[in-house]
């Protein structure tokens, strides 16, 4: 599998399923809502969407004619297995900014799932739908989501091999967030910093977390 970052909650998944490639896009986000840039070529089998905020709802951004992903509920694609579960944008059960979906997704040997743009921690009835995570995409710059002790709680609750942290501070973003710099602080990790991650089964450390933190790809 290769995992890239596009900048904000947006990542481009590429593995094999049954012989075949197939590409995810999580989250496109609009260029002029955001101050960021998104690949001119961007293209998916399948685009998710955790909810519909700018930031996260681009799909004009995305050619090709992909299955689009907006509801939750479980889904089956060319052999990629993915359910979207109900969750709140914030703590105080979506009354403030709504209700946001996370993205489980079980490719040939990995699972990984998105968290959107969570603002709480999980009930029982969610980390039951996410078991077996083996990759967490993981927003941490506050202000709109998790910040960095929350981001915190909920990869405690999820436990997974691989944290990515994302929704954070970045030159020319339009809005304010915290620095990723935060999150390495409070988590207390020795980061790995990747352009890209490829990654396989075999690479994941069954006893040690691993922090990877991307670079964006233009």
């Amino acid at each position: 599998m290769i995992i890239s970052w596009l900048g904000q909650s947006c990542f481009k998944l590429q593995d094999k399923m049954n012989g075949r490639d197939i590409t995810v896009v999580l989250d496109p986000f609009s260029p002029s809502h955001t101050g960021l840039k998104l690949p001119a070529n961007l293209s998916a089998d399948v685009v998710t969407i955790s909810h519909q905020h700018k930031d996260h709802n681009f799909l004009s951004g995305v050619s090709g004619q992909p299955f689009v992903i907006d509801m939750a509920g479980e889904y089956e694609i060319g052999g990629l297995f993915i359910d979207g579960v109900d969750s709140d944008h914030d703590q105080q059960g979506g009354a403030k900014r709504g209700h946001n979906l996370i993205f489980r997704l079980g490719f040939s040997d990995l699972v990984v799932t998105h968290l959107g743009d969570l603002g709480s921690t999980l009930e029982a009835k969610q980390l039951e739908r996410l078991a077996g995570t083996d990759i967490l995409l993981v927003p941490v710059g506050g202000y709109y989501t998790l910040d960095a002790k929350q981001a915190i709680e909920v990869i405690n609750q999820i436990e997974p091999k691989i944290v990515i942290p994302m929704h954070y501070k970045l030159p020319g973003l339009s809005f304010n967030l915290a620095a990723v710099d935060d999150f390495v602080k409070a988590i207390g990790l020795a980061p790995i910093y990747e352009d890209k991650l490829k990654v396989v089964r075999r690479d994941l450390d069954s006893e040690n977390l691993q922090l990877i933190i991307l670079s964006v790809t233009a």
